[in-house]
């Protein structure tokens, strides 16, 4: 019988406070998919493999990166560099999360959100993690990989993918921008000694990273009102996610006149409030076809 401990940092390999949005990512796409009666089966499956595979792509990152992780005072302190869990263990473990999670949704909903679950995990390992140590373009291939869970959860409903999938895309992809490069500006010493290139290490004014913050969190705003043109949604969404996405922007315009980590840490604040906030106004005034 494992102890409590060993439990623990398993589950920290997962990250679950990352998996948390991943999974609404997920229900949302799943309910703007859905048609007909509700069924509670088929959500079931959808989440627990799409949790599943997060769960995987976090556990093999994590195997992947552990010694920049060893070199960083945030992440030193994580299952694998810290020794807790031996790295052949870790990978394992991820394995086996990858085709539990996969077969999941094959054989629980269906294969194309599996394959989509399954193109996320290996574009995030494969093409993304990589990239960190040579580019700060990575930002930009990470926020294509990582806006992917409202497709899977569409995918998982309907079976197919349109428009409307793709504006929940959207907006994950744009909202990741503001989110992540905030997150890069406070934690740049490490990610510099790790060798990690984030805008802000390979330019280390900040100016380039308030910058596209800002346009960032400009765009934002008129992609998020797309469910609205595309009759997904009515006035209260519209209303409330115009505000929500000026909340960003004029968070990033302060961040933008004084570069300092107070000015980054509420960009990041705001942008963890924006999210769950947007989408419980997408299912407020949601509008079924």
């Amino acid at each position: 019988m494992p102890s409590n401990s060993l439990v623990r940092d398993y589950v920290e390999l997962t990250k679950p406070r990352v998996s948390w949005l991943i999974l609404m990512s997920t229900a949302i796409g799943y309910f703007f998919g859905h048609r007909g009666t509700w069924a509670l089966w088929p959500l079931f499956h959808t989440l627990m493999g799409t949790g599943l595979l997060a769960s995987a792509t976090a556990a093999l990152n994590q195997w992947y990166e552990r010694e920049a992780d060893s070199k960083m005072p945030r992440t030193q302190h994580r299952p694998i560099p810290s020794g807790r869990v031996a790295p052949t263990n870790a990978l394992v473990f991820a394995m086996t999360l990858t085709v539990v999670g996969g077969l999941e949704l094959g054989i629980g909903v269906n294969w194309l959100a599996s394959g989509l679950g399954c193109f996320l995990m290996g574009a995030y390992l494969y093409v993304y993690t990589p990239l960190k140590q040579k580019t700060w373009w990575s930002t930009t291939i990470g926020a294509l990989c990582c806006a992917m869970p409202p497709l899977i959860g569409y995918a998982a409903a309907r079976g197919s993918l349109d428009a409307r999938a793709w504006v929940l895309y959207g907006i994950l992809f744009m909202w990741q921008f503001p989110h992540f490069y905030a997150i890069a500006w406070m934690y740049r010493d490490d990610y510099s000694r790790a060798g990690i290139r984030v805008l802000p290490v390979v330019e280390p004014d900040g100016e380039s990273t308030a910058r596209q913050i800002v346009l960032a969190s400009i765009l934002l705003i008129p992609v998020s009102l797309l469910p609205s043109y595309l009759g997904m949604t009515g006035i209260i969404y519209t209303v409330g996610a115009a505000a929500l996405g000026l909340v960003v922007l004029g968070a990033g315009l302060r961040l933008a006149h004084s570069r300092t980590t107070l000015r980054a840490r509420q960009v990041l604040l705001a942008s963890v409030v924006y999210l769950p906030a947007l989408y419980a106004l997408m299912l407020l005034g949601a509008v079924r076809l």
